[in-house]
């Protein structure tokens, strides 16, 4: 692919994080109504539909360089860091979960029967990977912090990213109260370790279903428990506790690979 003249990076990443809220207010606004499961897998399925085609005309039209740099390769390549990503937050946020339980801080009942938890719990895997781990992933990780790891030290790129995905998440009404806020950031800086240490964004895809998708399971979008105490609930064992073990992990275990300090290639072929 021909590495001629481009937009100058700053004006690349402004295009893009502003079109990503743009999408995201587009399709927000087409499907506003009440909640239902059909309005919401349609959500995902175009979230995926026009972000991923809208990432990769970026990619070849205003960067004109190869898919390869934003760091999606096939699923073949990076099922074990999807899996790893999913683990890292699954099996904290369970120990938190039993603490929560067994220190009596949180009560959870079952309204409906195991065999419809189960459904539920599959289906909100898929509509999560669409509608916000996959396109968020690429946009914010895989194209935005790839720009900007090209010419910040990594630990920069990351915190960079961060702040672009919290304001993002103020401008398209999700994050509003400064819990929210604080969720965002911390979310997204820990998203941007993974794809800093692992080279790509699988295991951050993977973090981001795990979380998002038992959020929404003991949530209203699940509608299947009734928890008591679920502030609780969300910030010990959905935050605090999965979001540090896995910060741990990534450390321990990328230590050897991981230079904040570095700068990203932008491959050309």
């Amino acid at each position: 692919m021909s590495a001629g003249p481009r937009l100058a990076l700053p004006w690349r990443v402004l295009v893009v994080a502003t079109g990503a809220v743009l999408v995201w207010l587009f399709l927000g606004a087409l499907l506003d109504s009440d909640y239902d499961r059909p309005t919401h897998a349609v959500g995902a399925v175009l979230t995926t539909a026009v972000v991923v085609p809208l990432v990769a005309v970026a990619r070849r039209v205003l960067d004109r360089r190869p898919w390869a740099g934003l760091g999606l390769p096939s699923l073949r390549a990076g099922w074990r860091r999807l899996l790893f990503g999913m683990a890292c937050w699954l099996v904290p946020a369970a120990a938190g979960f039993a603490l929560c339980l067994g220190l009596g801080w949180v009560e959870i009942s079952v309204r409906t029967s195991l065999g419809d938890v189960l459904r539920v719990a599959v289906l909100l895997v898929v509509l999560v990977f669409l509608k916000e781990a996959l396109p968020e992933e690429l946009v914010f990780r895989g194209y935005l912090q790839h720009h900007l790891a090209t010419r910040l030290p990594a630990w920069q790129a990351v915190i960079g990213q961060a702040m672009l995905f919290t304001v993002f998440g103020f401008l398209i009404g999700a994050a509003r109260s400064v819990d929210r806020l604080a969720l965002f950031l911390v979310f997204a800086l820990l998203l941007g370790a993974f794809r800093a240490a692992t080279g790509d964004i699988w295991a951050g895809i993977g973090l981001h279903v795990a979380f998002q998708t038992v959020a929404q399971l003991f949530g209203d979008v699940g509608a299947v428990f009734d928890v008591v105490g679920a502030d609780v609930l969300g910030v010990v064992a959905m935050g605090v506790i999965p979001f540090s073990v896995s910060w741990i992990i990534l450390r321990h275990r990328y230590r050897d690979h991981l230079d904040w300090r570095a700068l990203a290639p932008d491959p050309v072929r």
